[in-house]
């Protein structure tokens, strides 16, 4: 392996990322293309992740396609307190960010254990570990993702298989100026100690490390990477 790159020169890779149009996905996308990883980035109108047929349909398309890396993104929050969050939008919550995940690792996993190599890594959140108003659905799935990760790593560990959460704080994206007014932000950004929001490139470097030949040993973790925030 040549001491410049995270990825073998001699092997061809293949990762899936979820949600990869914009903000984190897509910034993790494009940091595996200039390392010479093999990127499928499906669109919705490919794999929605709200459709456990469509899921099932994307699943026998591509489970021979050799697939080493695979990076559940796409998430979706919606904002709501617990007496009034509808059924409907708690359902959609868990189908998109913790029961899609779920069944993309089920479907892709016996393709890594022939290889005896695979990664595996969940885009939770810090609200999977703390939490604020409104989140009741959006951290529980998280903390959920975080499960399903450690558990993950301990079956499929003897088959040289890496599975990782990546829990970022704020970042500076679509997602984050949807649910926060700009003051909101003002006010987020002077409690963390580093004093702004993390940049989408700062995410998916980390990200493709723990996919990566580097990475070795580091598994079953949930990694905060949150400029500091939780530690107040």
């Amino acid at each position: 392996m040549a001491s410049s790159s995270l990825f073998l020169e001699t092997k061809r890779y293949v990762a899936l990322v979820t949600g990869s149009s914009r903000g984190i996905g897509k910034a993790i996308a494009e940091e595996f293309r200039t390392l010479g990883v093999h990127v499928l980035a499906p669109e919705r109108s490919e794999l929605d992740l709200d459709s456990p047929t469509s899921i099932s349909r994307f699943g026998e398309r591509y489970k021979d396609q050799g697939i080493d890396i695979l990076v559940n993104n796409a998430g979706i929050n919606v904002l709501s307190a617990i007496d009034q969050i509808s059924s409907d939008d708690w359902n959609r919550m868990i189908q998109v960010n913790l029961t899609a995940p779920f069944k993309l690792i089920q479907c892709f996993a016996p393709g890594m254990k022939k290889k005896n190599w695979g990664r595996i890594l969940n885009i939770s959140s810090i609200f999977g570990v703390v939490t604020k108003e409104n989140r009741l659905a959006y951290s529980t799935t998280k903390s959920g993702l975080n499960g399903l990760t450690r558990t993950t790593s301990v079956e499929l560990g003897s088959y040289g298989i890496l599975a990782n959460s990546l829990c970022p704080g704020y970042v500076d994206t679509e997602l984050t100026r949807k649910n926060n007014s700009s003051v909101e932000i003002a006010t987020i950004e002077k409690k963390i100690p580093l004093g702004r929001m993390a940049k989408t490139e700062e995410l998916s470097k980390l990200a493709v490390f723990l996919c990566s030949e580097h990475n070795s040993y580091l598994t079953g973790q949930s990694i905060l990477i949150d400029g500091g925030f939780t530690c107040l």
